[in-house]
Order: C-alpha cells, then sequence, then structure tokens
C-alpha cells in the first residue's frame, strides 16, 4: 500500500488497571460509533415530522452517515501511516463529538444530512484503531480476549441504539440523540490520550491516491443519490437519476482502472484475485445489506402502520443481542476449530428462519409474536461477523490485513447503505401495487366493505369521512402485505447467499487469529 516503512516499534502490553482503563475508553469510543449507526432508526419518523420531510427523505440521515463512513474507512490504513495511530484516532473522536453537537442544531433536512455526512466521514478510523490499539494493550495470548470484550460492545450498542433513541425522542426530543455522544467522547478521549499518547506508532510520508479517492467518491456518492431520489423523481424517467447513473457506472470504470494501474492505490483491487476473500466480502456485504434494511423496514412499519411509539419500537428492536452477547464469546473461542462455513451457512439459515416468520405477520399481531423473530435473530447475530471474516482474511500475511479487513468493511457499510434505499423504495412501490388491487374490491358487490361504510355512516361519520377511514384501512393493509413481500425475498436470498459461502477453501492457520481484528 505504501512505500518501504520504517521499523515497526511493538510497545509491551499495559498491566493492571491501565489496561482496564484502556479497554473501557477504546470501547466507549467503538460503543459510540455503533450506536449512532442505529439509534435514528427509531427516531426516524420524528425527525422527519419535525422538519417536514417524508420518511423516504428521512432514510437520508441513516444513508448518509454510512455512505461517508464507508469511503473514510479504506483511508485508515494511509492516515495512520501518515498521523500515527492515537494522533488519528484522537481527532476521529473529537471530531466525532463536534459534528455530533451540529447534527442536534440542524435547522433543516440538507443541513442535517450534510453534518450525518460529516459525522460519518470522521467516525471512519476510530473503529478499525481502537481494535489496533486494544490488541496492542494485551499480550498476544489474551487476543482472543481483548476481541470478545470488544465485539461484546459492537453487539449491546445496536441492542442500546433503538431503546435509547426510541426513549429520548418520546421523552426529551431527537436532538438528544446525537448530543449523548458528547459526554461519551470527552471520557473516551481524556483517557485514551492519558495511556496512549507515549505509545503512538511510527509515521512516515505516503503518497495520497487523491485521483482515486476522488474517483470513489464520485461513484458511491452518485450511486447513492440516484438509490435515495430515485423514487422521488420517478427512477429512469428523470434526466438526473439518469444522470447520476451514468456518472456512477462511467466513474466505477475509470475508478477500477486507475486502482488497478496506481501503484499506491487508495483501495487494493488485487485483494479480489483471491477466491476466499471475493467469496467471503461478497457474502457478508450482501448479507449485511439485506438484514440492515429489514431493521431499517420494521420501526418504520410499527410506527406508521401499527400505532407503536418509538420506544415500543425500540423495546421491539432490542432484543436482537441479547443470544448474540451469550453466544459471541463461544463462536470467537471455537471458529479456529469449526469449519467457519458451517458457522455461515447456520447464521444464514437462521436469518432466512427469522424473515419468514417476520412474512407471516398481519395487521393482529401483537407485542410477543413480533418480538420473538428479534430474539431469535440475535442466534444469526453471534455467527454471522466473526467466522464470515475469519473466512474473508483466511491466508492473507499480516501486512495486507488492515488493507483486506478496510476493503471488506467497504464493501458492507456500502451495502448496508444501498440495502436501506432498496428496502424502502421497494415497501412504497409494493404497498402502491397492493392498495390499487385491495382497492379493486371495494364495491357493492363486496358485503364486508358496504357493512363497514354502512356502520361508519350510522355512527355520525360523513361520507368523506368514511372515504377517509376506509382508504386508511386499505393503506394499512396494503403496507402489511407490502412488508411481508420483503420479509420473504430476503429469506429466499439469505438461502442463496450459502453456497457462495462454500466457495471459500478455509486455511489453517494464517489470519485466523486476526480475523476476529476485522469483525466489525
Amino acid at each position: 500500500m505504501a512505500t518501504a516503512a520504517p521499523a515497526y516499534v511493538a510497545h509491551p502490553p499495559l498491566e493492571g488497571a491501565a489496561r482496564v482503563w484502556g479497554t473501557v475508553a477504546l470501547s466507549a469510543a467503538t460503543f459510540m460509533n455503533v450506536l449512532d449507526s442505529s439509534i435514528a432508526n427509531v427516531s426516524l419518523p420524528a425527525i422527519s415530522g419535525d422538519l417536514g420531510v417524508s420518511t423516504t427523505q428521512g432514510t437520508w440521515v441513516i444513508t448518509s452517515f454510512a455512505v461517508a463512513n464507508a469511503i473514510a474507512v479504506p483511508l485508515t490504513g494511509f492516515m495512520t501511516q501518515r498521523f500515527g495511530q492515537v494522533r488519528l484516532f484522537m481527532a476521529s473522536v473529537i471530531l466525532f463529538m463536534i459534528s455530533s453537537l451540529l447534527c442536534g442544531l440542524a435547522p433543516n433536512m440538507t443541513t442535517l444530512i450534510l453534518f450525518r455526512a460529516l459525522q460519518g466521514f470522521v467516525a471512519g478510523p476510530m473503529i478499525p484503531l481502537s481494535q489496533t490499539l486494544l490488541l496492542s494493550s494485551y499480550p498476544k495470548a489474551k487476543a482472543g480476549l481483548a476481541m470478545a470484550m470488544w465485539s461484546m460492545t459492537t453487539l449491546v450498542a445496536p441492542v442500546m441504539g433503538p431503546l435509547l433513541g426510541g426513549w429520548i425522542t418520546d421523552n426529551i426530543s431527537w436532538p438528544w440523540i446525537f448530543y449523548i455522544n458528547i459526554p461519551v467522547g470527552i471520557v473516551a478521549a481524556s483517557i485514551t490520550w492519558a495511556l496512549y499518547h507515549k505509545r503512538e506508532s511510527v509515521t512516515h510520508k505516503v503518497p495520497i491516491d487523491a485521483i482515486g479517492l476522488a474517483l470513489l467518491v464520485l461513484w458511491v456518492g452518485s450511486l447513492q443519490l440516484m438509490l435515495d431520489k430515485g423514487k422521488e423523481l420517478d427512477w429512469f424517467h428523470s434526466p438526473q437519476i439518469v444522470a447520476m447513473a451514468v456518472v456512477a457506472v462511467v466513474g466505477f470504470g475509470f475508478f477500477l482502472i486507475w486502482e488497478l494501474t496506481d501503484k499506491h492505490p487508495v483501495v487494493d483491487l488485487s485483494l479480489f484475485k483471491r477466491r476466499n476473500f471475493w467469496s467471503g466480502a461478497v457474502a457478508t456485504a450482501v448479507a449485511y445489506g439485506l438484514f440492515f434494511g429489514n431493521v431499517v423496514l420494521l420501526p418504520l412499519w410499527l410506527q406508521q402502520w401499527m400505532g407503536y411509539t418509538a420506544t415500543q419500537a425500540g423495546m421491539i428492536m432490542a432484543p436482537v443481542g441479547l443470544l448474540a452477547i451469550f453466544l459471541s464469546p463461544v463462536v470467537g473461542l471455537t471458529v479456529g476449530k469449526v469449519d467457519p462455513r458451517r458457522y455461515a451457512t447456520f447464521s444464514f439459515l437462521v436469518f432466512a428462519l427469522v424473515l419468514w416468520m417476520r412474512s407471516n405477520f398481519n395487521t393482529q399481531a401483537d407485542f410477543g409474536t413480533i418480538i420473538i423473530p428479534t430474539v431469535i435473530q440475535g442466534i444469526a447475530m453471534a455467527f454471522f461477523f466473526i467466522p464470515l471474516v475469519t473466512l474473508t482474511l483466511s491466508g492473507l500475511t499480516p501486512d495486507r490485513i488492515p488493507a483486506a479487513s478496510g476493503l471488506s468493511n467497504f464493501l458492507r457499510i456500502t451495502a448496508g447503505a444501498m440495502g436501506t434505499s432498496l428496502t424502502t423504495t421497494l415497501w412504497d412501490n409494493r404497498a402502491t401495487l397492493h392498495h390499487s388491487q385491495l382497492a379493486e374490491t371495494i364495491n357493492q358487490g363486496n358485503n364486508t366493505a358496504t357493512s363497514a361504510m354502512a356502520g361508519l355512516a350510522s355512527n355520525g361519520f360523513s361520507t368523506d369521512q368514511v372515504l377517509g377511514q376506509m382508504n386508511r384501512i386499505v393503506d394499512q393493509q396494503a403496507y402489511m402485505l407490502a412488508t411481508n413481500d420483503i420479509f420473504y425475498a430476503s429469506a429466499i436470498l439469505f438461502l442463496l447467499l450459502i453456497p457462495l459461502v462454500w466457495l471459500a477453501k478455509p486455511q489453517k492457520g494464517g489470519a485466523g487469529g486476526d480475523a476476529a481484528a476485522g469483525a466489525h
């Protein structure tokens, strides 16, 4: 990735209380970062309503963060060599706090999206570097323990996110979902600086691949804009969407050519020559896109069409981490002894089961019925990341792991953002289709419909009110059917991903130990 680096200086592991505080500080920073990718999910209806935009436009709050974050992740390797691990980590945490403050103060949707993109971009180096610094704080023999502690945080945060987001939105106001980062960030930054400022990594000047970076931003940005604005502008009937599609395709073409020929590419595409890498990375990205799209869809449906508050929607989403927290350490400790392809297959089967269960929901589904699949989903989560990362990084030499981890994380986060856009767009499209089909059945010949309308009229509703009420019922059913369609299709796609995992050939030794380091 870069010119010959100066000799690497290994710092001795931290001891006793220093190690405990180091783990707490680094985990707090990770927690804050992961929390922010899920905390806004249940607050979307409130944010959109408050800033006067549709919830479809509201999803930009999630996708802008994810896209900017995805673009920043592959740059971590370059920036670490240039500025040093500790300095870069500190800068990331401090800028994250400032951008969180700006998000909370945003007066309208446009500025909120801009500040969210800024927040996502500065958050890029935080997760990979928190892992690197944590691993340097523990002796080699305890690397597995360090990663188990670390992955706990990344699993607890998605549980806390919806709960905290829902509670804050209902009881205080949505800007506080961003302000909450400031005290956490101050604690994480001060402890980290106190413990790690004398443990800085060696730096040296590395040429930046500015053209590669510009092309990366151009094609990823255009593609995401196209997906986000597609529905609003009626897809390819709009010259704007066609232009974005052309820019994305042409930009991607130039990006490929440039990165394959540049001496210091921003993204090391030669990794795709390795079967383990591409099959593992693609399976992870597609599965994560499916998972994340459904994670955004469930609270939207519950709040818009099932009458749930943000807090209740958060309570439905929270149990996903319960079983994951207990099972992840088990997976981490046994992944070296069990074929990781089996674990990944098991994870995909459980995901498919969960989504199939959800595809059978109806508008009468109660809290218990809706929460059971979420609890089961925790099992799938535990068997998802660690085995797939182990597969993706297996057989790589240690010096290529940061680049491989950066690239696979870039694919995963980008897929998450695209999953969100595609899911919400398809959801609205399917609902429109079901609405027109259901509306056709409401006529004089339909006894249920006529008796319902007569009942409403006898209660003193005017004709317009009766029709409005019927339309709301039809809408609720249409969105319910659309939700079922998406859950069902996602379940099928999870099953279709299983053969992809089996294309990889896991190798004994190699990157297995370091694999957990790329886990999220």
